[in-house]
């Protein structure tokens, strides 16, 4: 099939591995000083070898690694004073443009030993790496590289190992404008594929199934040279006697047919940078122009819960406080929401406060109580639960849309869908 529907440019794997690299080292000589010296750590150690790479090691790779190469060592010193970061590899060779070859195999065989003489050099205060009981982005050291850094270093060293669960959430959550400025393309282009998916392009009423859809949708991606973060859902609800599905399950496939509500769930991969989009379309019946007023009232309530949740956004305030205020004010409008929004960012499920989970409408413990903060990015990812007279039942108006916290305002990424998708 040839398709009509204009597609935001999207730029050759050269042009994005440039433009990676280049976000790279403005984020290293940015964020990470910030982030540190907030943190109060003046040593980062991060130790991953090949297949088995921790997620935030694998931010800081030039473009053209696709993983570590044997055993990666980079630390990360900050030595004060307004200084600039020294950010060195443990490696035969320069690990990118940002970490520095800072071992001499011939001078000094032992990869381990070399390590524990670069930090002894530095003598730091605390020395973090990533562990973390309930942040598993944040938890990438392997027990056997944690056991060994514990058993090289010397006791007055070991003594300084802390967990650097903060410097790895703040390093993955964190945006530079940079990364913004594309996201909107990142964006533009998940949604232009949403409203190709979403029209008699690709549906024929009658004749297309769910499934047919969630395909194109992977395929429509692959096509593009852009990567997917998990199977696409595309699921109906209809004025048939019909449930609702379960979250803990997937909707059967089903062919689409006129009078359908449709609902999508998908996320793609560009630049690094990952989407996660939640739309929904109309099937109109024979004679109809437009969808039915109980309908296009549903999805306004969608839109109005997801507002309750971006109004209360503020530096500080945890993700279980920005649940727990969402839910009550909801209510409050004769709402009836569930709320289940995440950070997203390098990750689709990323690293920041949990905004609730399906299933943990009363909070979530640790994740949930992390803080907002300046420059991050979220997926608002809710439903409203709404009778229908019409179909005699409650629906689920299911919304998602990815937006940005500047640390004063929140904005959607490249908007947000203001009305049902039509097919004819």
């Amino acid at each position: 099939m040839v398709y009509s529907q204009a597609f935001p440019a999207v730029l050759s794997l050269k042009s994005q591995g440039e433009t990676q690299d280049r976000w790279l080292q403005i984020r290293t000589a940015t964020i990470l000083p910030e982030l540190m010296r907030r943190e109060g750590v003046d040593m980062w150690v991060l130790i991953s070898r090949e297949y088995n790479e921790d997620p935030v090691l694998m931010t800081m790779l030039p473009s053209k690694w696709m993983g570590a190469r044997r055993t990666t060592m980079l630390l990360i010193y900050d030595p004060g004073e307004g200084k600039p970061l020294e950010t060195l590899a443990c490696a035969r060779y320069d690990v990118g443009d940002v970490f520095k070859k800072a071992w001499d195999p011939e001078a000094q065989p032992d990869q381990w030993a070399a390590l524990v003489e670069l930090i002894e050099a530095r003598n730091p205060t605390k020395i973090a790496v990533n562990r973390s009981e309930h942040f598993g982005l944040a938890d990438g050291l392997s027990a056997f590289h944690h056991e060994t850094l514990l058993a090289k270093l010397p006791p007055h060293l070991r003594a300084r190992i802390t967990t650097g669960e903060k410097l790895a959430i703040g390093w993955l959550e964190t945006r530079i404008p940079e990364e913004m400025t594309a996201y909107r393309q990142v964006m533009g282009v998940a949604h232009a594929i949403i409203a190709e998916a979403f029209s008699n392009q690709v549906i024929t009423p009658g004749v297309t199934t769910t499934d047919d859809v969630i395909w194109h949708l992977r395929e429509r991606a692959n096509k593009l040279g852009l990567g997917i973060w998990f199977h696409p859902t595309v699921d109906v609800q209809r004025a048939e006697n019909q449930e609702l599905y379960a979250f803990s399950g997937r909707p059967d496939a089903t062919v689409i047919q006129p009078g359908d509500l449709l609902h999508c769930d998908y996320g793609i991969i560009y630049l690094g940078l990952n989407t996660d989009t939640q739309h929904n379309a109309y099937v109109l019946r024979p004679g109809e122009t437009q969808a039915p007023d109980y309908l296009t009232e549903a999805f306004r309530q969608g839109m109005e819960t997801m507002d309750v949740l971006t109004n209360n956004f503020q530096n500080g305030r945890s993700g279980n406080d920005l649940l727990a205020r969402t839910l009550v004010q909801g209510k409050e409008r004769g709402l009836r929401p569930t709320v289940y929004s995440h950070p997203i960012g390098y990750h689709g499920h990323g690293a920041g406060p949990t905004i609730g989970l399906w299933d943990q409408q009363g909070g979530v413990p640790v994740r949930g109580d992390y803080p907002i903060y300046p420059n991050t990015a979220y997926s608002i990812e809710l439903n409203t639960k709404v009778y229908l007279e019409e179909w005699g039942k409650d629906i689920r108006m299911m919304m998602e849309e990815d937006g940005f916290w500047d640390g004063e305002n929140f904005n959607y990424i490249d908007g947000r869908q203001l009305k049902l998708y039509l097919i004819h």
